[in-house]
């Protein structure tokens, strides 16, 4: 699996680039037997002829390693999974349909009084909620912000907060959830 997956990425990102196998050789510093073998999925290369090729091709190891997937794909609303929290008062949909190392992407709609507790994101982590309709007030760390629509709050993500619809119709919001690399 890993080899069919190494072969299709370095085939694709190669010929994005405009490159020959040559030309990503060379840039790559292996010879182009090597290259040759990872893109037809045979061969086993070494750790070092890898990171190597990604450096070339300006890509992580997982990207070069990771099931390729199509350019685009529709997901239909139904197929969008939903949680609802708070006596069904609120719902979440994940606007993600592949993960996304370090980021995640949630659409909140709250009923009318409806709150949600925000649970704590590891340390480093930031998050932005726009308010798309209604109002809402988020508390982070004992602080109140009132958002309407348009406004954008930026907050640690690893702060205590919680939302709450203070409007008197129905809440949206995005979050975007930013996770710091670590090293």
């Amino acid at each position: 699996m890993l080899a069919q997956n190494l072969a299709a990425q370095i085939t694709e990102l190669r010929k994005k680039r405009q490159l020959t196998q040559a030309a990503l050789a060379k840039l790559a510093g292996v010879p182009r037997s090597t290259l040759t073998n990872m893109e037809s999925g045979m061969g086993n290369p070494s750790l070092v002829n890898l990171a190597k090729v990604c450096a070339a091709l300006q890509v992580s190891f997982e990207e070069l390693l990771a099931t390729p997937r199509s350019q685009t794909k529709l997901i239909r609303k139904d197929e969008i999974p939903a949680n609802k929290k708070a006596k069904g008062n609120v719902t979440v949909y994940k606007l993600l349909p592949d993960p996304i190392p370090g980021m995640a992407i949630d659409r909140m709609e709250l009923e009318v009084g409806a709150r949600m507790g925000g649970i704590p994101h590891s340390s480093g982590t930031k998050e932005y909620l726009h308010c798309v309709q209604g109002q809402m007030t988020v508390v982070v760390s004992g602080e109140s912000f009132e958002l309407k629509p348009g406004d954008v709050l930026a907050f640690p993500g690893d702060s205590a907060h919680n939302y709450v619809n203070t409007g008197a119709t129905k809440a949206i919001g995005l979050s975007v959830v930013t996770m710091t690399p670590r090293y």
